[in-house]
């Protein structure tokens, strides 16, 4: 079956740096193209960077441009989100999603807590 497991949230202090991976399995990777959203208590899911298939188009959520870098992996099945210069509105559960280019088909990961304390 398809999983997508994230992993590298924690506690990090403002202007900090973490690194998420999201390894899937059960799935051909490289036909996906893979999303990261993030959800804060009392607010609704959002957008933080999206990536093509192939690597070649890439999108941030205007909130985090300038400071999170999407990349990806086809040869190791992983997409990954380096966070830099982390603010405390960044905390939030942090979830990655591959979706079938040209699909609604879609599948997500359980999701990774970050938090940032000032």
């Amino acid at each position: 079956q398809v999983q997508l497991v994230e992993s590298g949230g924690g506690l990090v202090q403002v202007g900090g740096s973490l690194r998420l991976s999201c390894a899937a399995s059960g799935l051909k990777f490289s036909l996906y193209g893979m999303s990261w959203y993030r959800q804060a208590p009392g607010k609704e899911r959002e957008l933080v960077a999206t990536i093509s298939s192939a690597g070649d188009s890439i999108n941030y959520g205007d909130s985090v441009k300038g400071r999170f870098t999407i990349s990806r992996d086809n040869a190791e099945n992983t997409a990954i989100l380096q966070m830099n210069n982390l603010k405390p509105e960044d905390t939030a559960v942090y979830s990655c999603r591959a979706r079938l280019e040209r699909s609604s088909l879609g599948y997500w990961g359980q999701g990774t807590q970050v938090t940032v304390s000032s």
